[in-house]
């Protein structure tokens, strides 16, 4: 039995950031217990295994009767990424079109910056020489001009062999209107060479754009012989352990699928972290109590924006990792280097930086002790006493001030001529100023509001900095939940399935028959859906399947996703013209509309757990102590409360400056901030004077 606390069954999500891999536990009643534990950068898996012991342990059983308990186990994972940038991938060999082997070389001549003419393209991950042609055409309309030709394959299987490929992807001429093509290159290679791994553009991304889909296919090849056996040695691991059923993964696009799913696709795990923030920012949606939110996640590297508009969170398919472009469904994220590891310094002409480089988790900021002697942020919230020299997960970690202390002194305050208090003040300036654009980027350039929104502080850090940069924005108001600091391995603990389906179709709004056809091919992706779903083991009243549109004005080159299942034009235009004068600010009412992908998403819902409701106290939030902390420019350094948030109830209010120290994380609530327990436990902070503003009654 699992320890008398926990409800079976229970659901474990399992995150692996590059310091800490983050466990959660949440029982048959709501109950959450989280565990951090120091991850393990040569054998994830190994980690992954030793956090969950580790979590056993706090709840008083063995590991296997704690996975034997539970019913669903979901993992997120940077395998993926880490993989791509770091450019440990397979020997990847591209078959393409002939005439169309440098497609992924030139890119399209896209410019990232279109003002830095100098800045190199990344690596191609595919040398000319195994970038092989194909005897085939396919027109535009997805008739055959030219029949595939078998020996050209075979003549390109010949040399994949000798110079030792391991994945093959296969990109040909328009074959997101007609893939038969892709289909039998795929078996001819299989036929002949069965242990090869096989990817095939159209079926990955059958979008129009050969750059894009080859981008996109090759990427897939070159993560797959690494994250795949991966996810296969720990999914057997587990399942000796005890768990009683396949883990689930989470995607690119928010929702989770089975391993067996993933095995054609490891490239939907680009995003497999961040994107679980979606599921506990839809689960937190009440106790905020807007439908408006806008959630940094702070952790050791970077800083993840993701806007939530009515519970709705934007989607992309065109994603752009270290410079490659992916053509699959992904949460909209924007991210910006902003994290605990961040590394400040002084530049050539006598200024203070901080960013984008990282100091990673090896050796990490000059706090851990691990050899790192330059100052990060990590180093500089220590200084200024908003952290604690102390351990953290779980003991893995300790804090040194005295080594923080000497890195800032050092690198900064020395060589400005400056204190060691305003080297560290000045860093946490710059590394805020950067996440408010960060947001911006997330919600003024697509047409929101930030003043409309509640900004949700979330991950290890994001509590600290949540104050001054919802401030910084005109937000009213912050949500800072209890569990902050593991957020996205909550949030796995509350992931739907999803699977994405897309179908090309280049007609006009107005023409006769198009919404027909529409209709015809949604019924085909919803069946498709279903019966996936259904062999999942979900049953119907489980199951939703969302569709969408990606529509233009004629001439266009970008389109905009319309969330409809209408069958008037009437009001499809309306919802496009709306849509688009929100992003563009204007409108073409007598314009010529196109739609250009017919797109479902199929959802397996897992049951929701509610949010448990505490009692309110009768009784003062009361501090554990004091401590010295830099508060602001106009305060300086002073002693505030310090409150331990294992004590504060639904209820409690609290007035600013404070520090409030949470399991995962620490909440800093500023001098002219209030926080308020909400009654599920976590904590909204009013902003009783935002930027620009006097103090409010």
């Amino acid at each position: 039995m699992v320890s008398a606390r926990f409800q079976q069954p229970v659901r474990i999500g399992v995150d692996i950031g590059g310091t800490f891999t983050d466990v959660v536990v949440v029982d048959a009643k709501g109950g959450v217990y989280p565990v951090k534990s120091l991850s393990d950068p040569v054998d994830p898996a190994a980690g992954v295994v030793r956090a969950l012991r580790l979590a056993a342990t706090h709840l008083e059983c063995e590991v296997g009767q704690l996975l034997g308990s539970c019913a669903l186990f979901v993992h997120g994972s940077t395998i993926a990424t880490n993989t791509l940038l770091e450019r440990k991938g397979a020997r990847v060999g591209l078959l393409t079109t002939a005439g169309f082997r440098d497609s992924l070389e030139i890119r399209r001549c896209i410019r990232e910056n279109v003002w830095d003419h100098r800045a190199p393209a990344p690596e191609v991950l595919v040398p000319r020489y195994l970038r092989l042609p194909v005897d085939e055409r396919v027109a535009a309309d997805g008739a055959v001009l030219r029949p595939l030709e078998p020996g050209s394959i075979d003549r390109a299987i010949e040399i994949f062999r000798a110079e030792q490929v391991q994945s093959i992807a296969v990109c040909l001429l328009n074959s997101y209107v007609n893939p038969a093509h892709e289909t039998a290159v795929r078996a001819h290679v299989l036929e002949r060479w069965p242990e090869v791994r096989v990817t095939c553009s159209a079926e990955l991304a059958p979008v129009m754009g050969e750059y894009e889909r080859a981008s996109t296919a090759v990427v897939n090849a070159f993560v797959a012989p690494r994250v795949l056996p991966y996810l296969a040695e720990l999914n057997r691991s587990l399942r000796e352990l005890g768990l009683p059923s396949d883990m689930l993964v989470v995607q690119s696009n928010g929702g989770c699928a089975a391993v067996a799913e993933l095995s054609r696709k490891p490239v939907q795990m680009i995003l497999s972290g961040p994107a679980a923030g979606v599921s506990a920012i839809q689960h937190y949606a009440k106790d905020i109590g807007n439908s408006q939110v806008i959630a940094i996640e702070v952790g050791g590297t970077s800083c993840d924006v993701t806007l939530a508009d009515r519970a709705s969170v934007a989607m992309t398919d065109e994603l752009v990792v270290d410079g490659y472009h992916l053509a699959v469904p992904a949460v909209e994220i924007g991210t910006v280097g902003a994290g605990g590891g961040t590394i400040a310094g002084v530049d050539g002409g006598g200024m203070l930086y901080a960013g984008p480089e990282g100091a990673g988790s090896q050796p990490g900021p000059a706090a851990y002790g691990r050899g790192g002697l330059r100052p990060t942020v990590t180093d500089a919230q220590l200084v200024l006493g908003r952290l604690k020299p102390q351990a953290y997960g779980d003991g893995g970690l300790a804090l040194d001030h005295a080594l923080a202390e000497r890195a800032i002194r050092t690198n900064l305050a020395e060589p400005l001529g400056i204190s060691v208090i305003e080297a560290a003040a000045g860093i946490l300036r710059l590394v805020e100023q950067n996440m408010r654009h960060a947001v911006e980027q997330s919600s003024v350039e697509r047409g929101y509001n930030p003043r409309m929104f509640t900004l949700v502080a979330a991950g290890g850090a994001g509590p600290l900095h949540g104050s001054s940069v919802a401030r910084s924005l005109g937000c009213a108001s912050i949500f800072v939940p209890r569990l902050a600091g593991v957020f996205c391995a909550f949030g796995m603990c509350h992931a739907n399935v999803r699977h994405d389906y897309q179908r090309p179709l280049l007609r006009e709004l107005d023409d006769p028959g198009v919404l027909d056809e529409v209709a015809r091919i949604l019924g085909d992706l919803r069946v498709e859906a279903q019966s996936l779903l259904s062999r999942e083991g979900f049953r119907d009243e489980q199951m939703q399947c969302h569709p969408s549109l990606d529509m233009r004005y004629a001439g266009q080159q970008w389109s905009i996703r319309i969330d409809t299942d209408s069958v008037d034009p009437a009001a499809i235009r309306r919802l496009f013209n709306a849509e688009h004068e929100r992003l563009y600010g204007s409108v073409q009412e007598q314009a010529r509309i196109e739609i250009v992908q017919v797109r479902l998403a199929g959802l397996g819902l897992n049951p929701e757990h509610e949010q448990p409701i505490r009692p309110v106290p009768d009784r003062k939030a009361q501090p554990v102590g004091n401590r010295e902390v830099w508060v602001n420019e106009k305060d300086g350094v002073r002693a505030i409360a310090v409150y331990d948030g294992r004590l504060l109830e639904p209820g409690h209010v609290l007035d600013g400056p404070a520090i409030v120290e949470e399991v995962t994380t620490t909440v800093f609530v500023g001098a002219e901030d209030r926080l308020r327990v909400t009654s599920a436990g976590n904590y909204i902070i009013e902003l009783l004077a935002p930027a620009g503003e006097g103090k409010r009654a």
